[in-house]
């Protein structure tokens, strides 16, 4: 367990001073015939569903059940609109504008940047090995006493790979800010997700979410998993009903299909190998990165050109071509094995049309 860490050191001092808007569900809980404490429309909604009722602020049985999925206590879990509501609280809470600084290491989520951006927080960037791996030692000297957060994708987007999970330890022992593991892509991985090691780690907050593996992506939930002290500052923080109604039972509903899931993430992870074989073949290939995601980054001969060949024929892959350390590269996901193969013929198709 680590000793040294502090989150009231960590916190801004707004939020410490913070009272948090006390919304009517906050203060009713429970079953009542008539609901006269919101200013709700009581006769309903121009819908063949009633959503006329403000939802559960804390989501408690979509908690439950992801408890009950992830082995996480619902105390210990945030759900937000998306992981960026989370990334963009966790800046809020702990980055004074102007003064403090987070640590980004490059080429990762774009959205660490943008938030940093939008909060006026300083960033460093420490940019990953030639194998996409940390710097631990450029990271060791980029932090100062003004760094309150380190962001960490494993698996990375959008290189595809996971960090190496002693490096993260080391960061998590050694750093007294907060580390934010963000695991978007962890189905698709061999290696544990870090929500097991919350106890161990008071530093530690874990992003997942469902818009990847459980395929919900226009519904926007993400998660947050960490401390019941760092719950209860992002509680303290978001809107007071920041998941709606509607997204609550349709998640609720999804979540009994964990064995439809699995069965999707089997069957990704195989395509995933056969694309990249079939890759490996093509001279015009020049490296593909090892990936634990739903993706792969390949770099080859043409990225542009051939990018603009496959935009024309109706198939969107991710030009990364100009992200540092990704010089020459395409991010593409992996589809059916009916979209694969209609992406390995318009590979086929171009290479063999320019060489």
């Amino acid at each position: 367990m680590k000793e040294s860490f502090s989150l009231d050191a960590l916190l801004r001092h707004n939020i410490k001073k913070l009272v948090p808007y006390s919304s009517a569900r906050d203060e009713f809980k429970g079953e009542a015939s008539v609901l006269l404490d919101a200013n709700e429309n009581a006769f309903g909604s121009p819908y063949s569903k009633n959503y006329n009722r403000y939802p559960d602020p804390l989501q408690q049985q979509l908690k439950t059940k992801l408890h009950q999925i992830k082995g996480v206590p619902p105390e210990n879990i945030f759900l937000g609109n998306g992981s960026d509501e989370a990334i963009d609280i966790l800046f809020r809470a702990f980055c004074e504008p102007g003064q403090d600084n987070v640590i980004l290491v490059p080429p990762t989520y774009g959205m660490y940047e943008v938030s940093a951006n939008i909060n006026n927080v300083a960033y460093r960037k420490v940019n990953l090995t030639a194998d996409y791996q940390l710097d631990l030692d450029g990271i060791a000297a980029a932090i100062d006493v003004n760094t309150k957060l380190i962001f960490l994708c494993s698996p990375n987007n959008p290189t595809g790979n996971s960090i190496r999970r002693q490096d993260i330890e080391t960061i998590l022992v050694n750093f007294d800010g907060i580390v934010v593991v963000d695991e978007a892509y962890i189905n698709y991985a061999k290696q544990p997700s870090f929500s097991k090691d919350l106890p161990e780690f008071p530093n530690l907050v874990v992003l997942q979410t469902l818009s990847k593996a459980w395929g919900l992506a226009a519904l926007r939930l993400g998660m947050a998993f960490a401390s019941q002290d760092i719950i209860a500052i992002f509680n303290k923080i978001k809107p007071p009903y920041n998941i709606n109604q509607a997204t609550q039972e349709i998640v609720l509903e999804a979540l009994d299909r964990v064995d439809v899931v699995n069965e999707w993430i089997k069957e990704t992870v195989t395509e995933r190998e056969k694309l990249a074989t079939s890759l490996r073949e093509l001279p015009q290939v020049e490296h593909i990165t090892p990936s634990d995601a739903n993706f792969i980054l390949v770099r080859l001969e043409q990225p542009r050109a051939f990018y603009t060949f496959l935009v024309e024929r109706g198939i969107i892959v991710r030009d990364r071509s100009k992200v540092e350390l990704c010089e020459g590269c395409l991010r593409l996901t992996i589809g059916t094995p009916e979209e694969n193969k209609a992406l390995l013929h318009a590979i086929h198709t171009f290479y063999n049309h320019t060489s």
